[in-house]
């Protein structure tokens, strides 16, 4: 069967790689590059036949994978980190390099190498720190925001480092090929942003009017396969194509469904990607090098987290951020394999570098849960060691705080809260560790301390021994244990107001000593469908008693036992059951000429007039001698039965 025969082996085997690292919790693309490993040259068994010709495919997995790269490429996720993302991480870069130069002649190898080694270890893995920020949930915290932003950049500098290393190979001819190399890429670029931006979003128009999925799949398809090819006959990469012909279409109208349809196509030719990556790993070699290769993932792994420790903190980010930056991006990525088949194919790099490279990204990404996993731990011992560390504070009182309420987390909750209680003067004060929402709470005049909340120095820099209440609005389920658990080692009297994402959560989080917990999915469940009900003319008394069984059940370590909030909830009550209804009074209405008074209106309906507008003219509160006249505006209040008695009366 020829190379079908190779594709079914591979494809079966990275099934069973994928599952291994499924059930590890580690990403996929580690089970394709096992897979590889174990169907490669190198080892025993079943073997792919024909390498190359995987080779050649497995390029339009590096072209298609840098076109959905270029399709989520986004301005928005950069901005609140922009100057760490753009200005640091070329720094990094750079300084990585260095990094990897130095150790690359202290392991006695040419120059080339060298710095073709630190080019491959200053890339990171966007697809194990994601994995690892989700299953840690540290996803939404400013450090996974610095760190997401700084991967987008390091995955764009892919491109010029495949450009421009390829060059320096031979120094002699290396300026003016790289010239040359850069010459083209403006002319490429030009092209492409004043003809694709123009053209591209017609062609895509037109597809989509005729209402075929498969058609729409198969023109986005050739337009990032084609470009890239037609990069490739002007003399530059087939991946710096597709990259550019992503980027363009991402800006169109149709980027994110063109993101949607080319991710499955892109996944299965990554797959032969990675798993031909895994075919090309010396097995020998690695067992001959166990010792220096491991002890080059410690060396880079330090050198790494120092770089980004210390470039975050350059950056003006303090407390956890930089431990986490370090921890979480220290590992090397999965571009920086894109990068060493680049190596390999133009001679640039060895065999044994490169499985030098792979056993180092590979053993580096393993490790990453666990490393990363290090960072709380770490964190807490250095506000140990270095407590007088100064907090980030704003808007504070002059006269400090005192039996005011604690907000943790100044997202848009928290600052709804600080707003409504700003406004009748109960004293409060916000703690935020995102620095993007610090800035924010302090723009609008809010009390705000930047810090960590489940830090001891920064609940004593909030004054929790003075505080009458702390609200969580932080949805990390584990963030807030550790703050309720905290905070009553210092006042096991005060209060916590937390949320929870559904009944076990809840269940949970009162067993942790949680004095209220709020379910925001809930409350938003009840009032769609109080809308829904009342639209469909359901009985108003029926809606409100639905709701309050609902809130009494769940509510009900609260609701029994707090006599203001069972007052504030029959307030709440009786405010939907009486609502105001206005009304035009008709030419027929037998209420034409007659007076308040000699209708009635309160004895034969229950409800009471409250306003008329007669002219133009708005009168709150008429007397009962006051005459309807045609036309008049009424506003009655009362239930809806008694709204709809009056309605009826009015129209006769």
């Amino acid at each position: 069967m020829g190379i079908a025969a190779d594709i079914i082996i591979i494809v079966i085997a990275a099934l069973f790689g994928a599952l291994i690292a499924q059930r590890l919790r580690q990403p996929l693309i580690l089970g394709y590059i096992l897979a590889g490993i174990a169907i490669g040259p190198y080892t025993a068994g079943v073997t792919v036949q024909d390498i190359h010709q995987i080779e050649l495919l497995a390029e339009i997995g590096v072209a298609l994978l840098l076109f959905a790269l270029g399709l989520e490429f986004s301005h928005n996720e950069l901005k609140p980190v922009r100057k760490v993302a753009l200005i640091g991480t070329p720094i990094q870069i750079l300084l990585t390099m260095g990094l990897g130069f130095g150790l690359g002649r202290f392991f006695g190898w040419p120059p080339g190498e060298s710095l073709w080694f630190g080019a491959l270890i200053s890339l990171s893995s966007t697809m194990v720190l994601l994995k690892t920020l989700m299953n840690q949930g540290w996803m939404g915290t400013l450090s996974s925001r610095v760190m997401i932003g700084m991967l987008i950049v390091q995955d764009l500098a892919v491109v010029p480092l495949m450009i421009i290393l390829p060059q320096l190979s031979d120094p002699a001819a290396g300026l003016h090929m790289l010239g040359l190399a850069a010459l083209k890429s403006a002319l490429f670029l030009l092209l492409m942003f004043y003809l694709g931006t123009r053209l591209l979003p017609r062609v895509l128009a037109y597809i989509a009017g005729w209402n075929s999925r498969e058609l729409f799949i198969l023109t986005i398809t050739a337009i990032g396969l084609g470009i890239g090819y037609a990069t490739f006959l002007f003399g530059l990469s087939f991946a710096f194509g597709a990259f550019v012909a992503g980027m363009v279409l991402s800006e169109s109208d149709y980027g994110h469904q063109a993101l949607s349809d080319i991710i499955p196509l892109r996944d299965i030719f990554g797959l032969l990607f990675f798993t031909s990556v895994g075919m090309l790993l010396d097995i020998d070699f690695l067992l001959a090098h166990w010792g220096t290769v491991l002890f080059m993932v410690l060396l880079v792994s330090l050198g790494k987290g120092v770089i980004f420790a210390g470039i975050t903190r350059l950056f003006g980010y303090s407390n956890v951020v930089p431990i986490a930056v370090a921890f979480g991006l220290f590992q090397v990525g999965e571009f920086s394999f894109v990068l060493a088949r680049v190596g390999l194919e133009t001679n640039s790099i060895g065999k044994d570098m490169y499985s030098f490279v792979l056993a180092t990204a590979v053993i580096s990404m393993v490790a990453t849960p666990f490393v990363s996993g290090l960072t709380t731990p770490l964190y807490k011992l250095k506000k140990r060691l270095f407590r007088h560390e100064a907090l980030q504070t704003a808007n504070i009182p002059e006269q400090g705080l005192k039996e005011h309420v604690i907000i943790a987390g100044g997202g848009r909750v928290g600052q709804h809260i600080a707003h409504i209680l700003k406004q009748i003067d109960v004293p409060f004060v916000l703690i935020e560790l995102n620095h993007q929402r610090k800035e924010e709470c302090k723009a609008a005049g809010l009390p705000v301390i930047f810090g960590d909340v489940s830090q001891p120095v920064v609940l004593e820099a909030a004054a929790v021994s003075r505080a009458r209440l702390l609200l969580i609005t932080i949805p990390s389920i584990l963030t807030t244990q550790a703050i309720v658990k905290l905070v009553h080692q210092h006042q096991p009297g005060l209060h916590v107001v937390a949320r929870a994402e559904g009944q076990e959560q809840m269940k949970t989080l009162y067993d942790t000593g949680v004095y209220m917990v709020v379910l925001p999915e809930l409350e938003a469940g009840l009032e769609i469908a109080r809308q829904a009900l009342m639209h469909l003319q359901v009985p108003v008394t029926l809606i409100q008693g639905y709701t309050d069984t609902v809130r009494r059940q769940l509510y009900a370590p609260i609701y029994n036992s707090h006599y203001d909030y069972h007052l504030l909830s029959q307030l709440d009550k009786a405010k939907d059951l009486l609502e105001i209804s206005w009304l035009t009074i008709p030419a027929d209405s037998p209420l034409l000429g007659r007076t308040i008074k000699e209708t009635a209106i309160r004895t034969r309906t229950g409800a009471s007039l409250v306003a008329v507008i007669h002219d133009g003219q708005f009168s709150p509160n008429p007397t009962i001698d006051y005459r309807f006249a045609e036309n008049d505006m009424v506003a009655v209040i009362g239930n809806g039965e008694q709204r709809e008695a009056f309605k009826t009366l009015a129209e006769g």
